[in-house]
């Protein structure tokens, strides 16, 4: 059984004249963030390897949540995830994955696709209608190997979000 986690950056800022790329975080998403982090480290969701997309919000994002890890997990950044398709973050897990629990840290609307790409149809019904900043899905897979993760064979496991975690707290 593999566990995939998919970690949608947090809140962002549009200042006038930055590319997308070069988007930083809001407020709201310096604070989501370690929140996230915290979320993790407590219930155990600590992922043995990560792919982060390079575009500033989401190394801004990984940043901080790793702030509440003693020692931050194996970390790689991947050009491909930024923009991809679910198509193509498939592809990226397929051949960049490497032990388990792996975590993307990336965008939508390809996590939300993948997301509901990946998991069984009982389990789509019980995602959110849009995958908010900040939102984390834990996916198990009964597949031995990335290569071998199929669609619509994963259980959704959990789905929390930034507000659901400090509504918990």
């Amino acid at each position: 059984m593999l566990r995939l986690m998919l970690f949608r950056h947090t809140k962002s800022d549009w200042p006038a004249g930055v590319a997308d790329r070069e988007r930083p975080l809001a407020p709201r998403g310096r604070k989501a963030a370690p929140i996230m982090g915290s979320y993790m480290v407590s219930t155990g969701l600590t992922p043995s390897q990560v792919l982060v997309s390079p575009a500033r919000r989401t190394l801004e994002t990984w940043a901080a949540a790793c702030d509440a890890w003693a020692s931050p997990p194996v970390t790689t950044y991947e050009e491909a995830i930024y923009e991809a398709a679910p198509e193509m973050l498939l592809d990226v897990i397929r051949r960049r994955g490497n032990g388990s629990p792996l975590m993307l840290v990336g965008h939508n609307p390809g996590l939300e696709s993948l997301t509901a790409r990946l998991v069984s149809s009982a389990d789509r019904a019980r995602l959110p209608v849009k995958f908010p900043t900040g939102g984390l899905a834990v996916i198990d897979l009964p597949a031995e190997s990335w290569a071998a993760v199929t669609a619509g064979s994963g259980t959704l496991e959990r789905f929390v979000t930034p507000r659901g975690v400090a509504e918990e707290d």
